[in-house]
């Protein structure tokens, strides 16, 4: 069990502010657990000891990430807790390689038509034509943006999980933001078609550049996600 070094940033979700990345690999079942101070702080106890209860906690935890979060809630946090605590563990788990597709784009507007029939005939291999329209307009309007306002190199890279996933990675760090188009605007539209057609969409970064992803839904047949958790937004 280990506490990675990591930079020092302003609070998730805050939004804003300038951040540092940090990127490291995980085995298949490793636990990832994501704390705020209040859960290791306490009047009665040094931040030292908490981490090594937390660290205990966690070197013998074979449940699933809900049991988990209940015996660190429950070996760290008094009766009455001092200060509200956010709690988040996920555990790793492989993708197939079948579920996963990727397509190196040169920076060239033609490149486009291209993207396009790559998403189109990944969907078919996956059975899921069903969603060709929507997934060609969004990785349209990602490939577009990419190449408009990015720098090579450039990908896009297609996840089936329990989600359809499209992403879309360029060089450039520069953010993107949605904006209201005016009627005669040729432009400014992409961004807000992609976020009416995707159930959740956003932006990564890391030292190379970002990548922008879409996400959207599948039918279901009632089966549970992959075996990951929010927890405890205490008080």
């Amino acid at each position: 069990m280990e506490f990675p070094d990591l930079p020092i940033g302003p609070p998730l979700g805050l939004g804003g502010l300038p951040f540092e990345t940090a990127q490291f690999e995980l085995a298949e079942g490793s636990l990832l657990t994501l704390f705020t101070d209040g859960l290791v702080q306490s009047r009665t106890r040094d931040v030292g000891t908490a981490r090594e209860v937390l660290r205990g906690i966690l070197s013998q935890a074979t449940e699933s990430p809900e049991e988990v979060c209940d015996q660190l809630i429950e070996g760290l946090l008094p009766q009455r807790a001092v200060d509200d605590v956010a709690l988040l563990v996920a555990r790793t788990v492989s993708l197939d390689p079948g579920h996963v597709a990727t397509f190196a784009l040169p920076s060239d507007p033609a490149a486009v038509a291209g993207a396009r029939r790559f998403a189109s005939d990944t969907l078919t291999a996956w059975g899921l034509e069903e969603l060709a329209f929507t997934t060609e307009l969004i990785v349209s309007e990602l490939v577009t943006n990419a190449i408009r306002y990015g720098r090579s190199p450039i990908h896009l890279r297609m996840i089936l999980q329990s989600t359809l996933t499209c992403e879309v990675f360029d060089a450039n760090s520069t953010a993107p933001h949605l904006r209201r188009a005016r009627t005669y605007d040729e432009g400014g539209r992409g961004l807000l078609l992609v976020a009416q057609l995707a159930e959740r969409w956003g932006t990564r970064h890391d030292r190379e550049g970002k990548t922008i992803w879409a996400e959207q839904a599948l039918a279901t047949d009632g089966t549970p996600p992959l075996d990951f958790l929010l927890a405890a937004d205490l008080g």
